[in-house]
């Protein structure tokens, strides 16, 4: 799995069929304008929740087009016709190596191993990357499913920040290595 790849496939494809795919840099800019019309843009992923995410992320990738591969990906399971959910990095490595992820499942499809598998992918493309030193997840102090699951792969808490799109979050990490 290269960073570049437009499908990320779970790293078990024994346990899990689950993958992350590529959202072409021109549906993120017709997401963030509202003006998705891909059946893939389900109500969820185009809906309020999501329109903060779009716009950030279509301004990055305008300016930083490298970061491309590494932004929001569709979480895609093969049964279903549209995407569950989204998961992907916030961006490419920063200067001290630091990946950050991020991913988000649909109410209707939680709580059905779809946020594990996403960050089961997560992990291992950072761990693939040699450029990449410490993986980050931020997650807000009331998360209590987001927090037990990056627990559970050995993310351990280093500080807290606060973000002006989701307030207080806690910071999560581990190393890539």
């Amino acid at each position: 799995m290269a960073i570049t790849d437009l499908s990320w496939p779970h790293p078990d494809a024994t346990r899990s069929r689950i993958r992350l795919d590529a959202v072409p840099a021109e549906l993120i800019h017709a997401l963030a304008r509202g003006e998705a019309h891909d059946p893939r843009a389900t109500p969820y992923l185009a809906g309020p929740d999501f329109e903060g995410l779009w716009r950030i992320r279509s301004a990055q990738i305008a300016a930083t087009p490298a970061d491309i591969p590494w932004v929001t990906r569709f979480l895609v399971d093969p049964d279903l016709p549209t995407p569950v959910g989204v998961a992907g990095f916030h961006g490419g490595p920063d200067e001290s190596g630091m990946v950050e992820v991020g991913y988000s499942v649909d109410p209707a499809w939680r709580r059905r191993g779809y946020a594990r598998s996403a960050l089961e992918i997560l992990i291992a493309q950072a761990q693939s990357h040699p450029s990449v030193r410490t993986i980050r997840a931020t997650i807000g102090p009331d998360n209590l499913a987001s927090i037990a699951l990056v627990t559970a792969y050995g993310f351990t808490e280093n500080g807290e920040q606060w973000d002006d799109e989701d307030g207080r979050e806690i910071i999560y990490e581990i190393a890539a290595g």
